[in-house]
């Protein structure tokens, strides 16, 4: 997953903090678009179901593009979807240059629920997982795949319950849930990208959103997860998200607060993230926000299993799956 504007991270100044912090609590009247004229009951987010849609995921071995065990997740999940009674499960072919200017293909899969809306919300996760573990600290271990139970799984689990609460309960607004290959195949440290900087990362996303499913698609916002699975993990508002649609981190947060999430979804700025949220906004204009496992009281930023052997489902909490879950349920309901 993602660097952010150094060749790794880099975590905002206090200065930086105040200076958006200071802005005004204003929220512009583009917030307004949430809820819908008739709003169907809010089900229950299922955090077992969420929690063994990782599980499941994991046990296919690291989802590397091109590997088997990328391509029996991919049919799985179709399956699923399928089985859920999604209006459309498709899955977009393309390809992309990696860091080192290797052609790899791209298996995006995109799910819609209520086609018959023209208001459409926008959920999304990557689904591959990272083929080097290169913050292993012995070297031996860096070229060797990660799980990525909590980079990458976490979110597709969360976004895979709520497509299963979806078919079971019609939206009165129309959902599409994206997830996005290719994210995770970034330089490592031993590498030099022949892409440009930060343009080797973000891949299946950045394909998407200059070959949109459908011509001119544009929801009213996107919500991205990624890393959501965390034990006792606390979310803080990106700083791109908060640069490019700060109105929607303030519903986010919002709602978070109103369920009670505020310990969770803690009402300060963050750090920065190149992830799949910049594609969406800067190549295909839509507002959207990233909700990831990044904070400024980490020495790196991320948790210390981050790019390492150790992202497996030993770190994967179902309270913090069902926190996660139950908001965006709550956004659409």
């Amino acid at each position: 997953m993602h660097r952010g504007m150094s060749n790794k991270f880099f975590i905002l100044s206090c200065i930086v903090f105040l200076l958006f912090m200071g802005c005004g609590n204003t929220t512009s009247s583009e917030s307004s678009v949430s809820g819908a004229d008739s709003v169907p009951a809010m089900p229950e987010f299922n955090a077992d179901s969420a929690y063994s849609f990782v599980e499941r995921q994991c046990a296919f071995g690291p989802r590397v593009p091109g590997t088997d065990a990328h391509a029996e997740c991919l049919a799985w999940m179709v399956s699923e979807f399928r089985r859920f009674g999604a209006d459309t499960v498709l899955v977009q072919e393309g390809s992309a240059k990696i860091y080192n200017g290797v052609t790899k293909p791209v298996r995006n899969v995109i799910v819609s629920f209520n086609l018959a809306s023209d208001r459409r919300l926008l959920f999304c996760a990557h689904w591959d997982s990272r083929p080097f573990a290169d913050n292993e600290l012995l070297a031996e271990n860096r070229k060797r795949a990660i799980l990525g139970a909590d980079d990458g799984a976490s979110g597709v689990g969360v976004l895979m319950e709520l497509a299963r609460i979806l078919g079971s309960n019609p939206p009165s607004v129309g959902v599409d849930i994206i997830f996005f290959d290719l994210e995770d195949w970034g330089a490592p440290e031993w590498e030099h990208s022949v892409l440009p900087n930060g343009e080797d990362w973000c891949l299946g996303s950045r394909y998407w959103a200059l070959h949109r499913h459908v011509p001119g698609y544009r929801p009213e916002y996107a919500v991205l997860l990624d890393m959501v699975g965390g034990n006792d993990e606390r979310f803080y508002r990106e700083y791109f998200s908060e640069r490019n649609a700060k109105w929607l981190n303030d519903l986010v947060w919002g709602q978070a607060s109103d369920l009670g999430f505020s310990s969770r979804f803690v009402n300060e700025l963050g750090g920065a993230i190149t992830d799949d949220h910049l594609p969406l906004y800067d190549i295909a204009s839509i507002p959207s926000i990233d909700i990831v496992a990044f904070s400024q009281n980490r020495d790196n930023g991320f948790p210390e299993y981050w790019h390492t052997l150790g992202d497996d489902m030993s770190n994967i909490s179902k309270s913090t799956l069902s926190d996660v879950g139950t908001l965006i349920v709550s956004l659409i309901y």
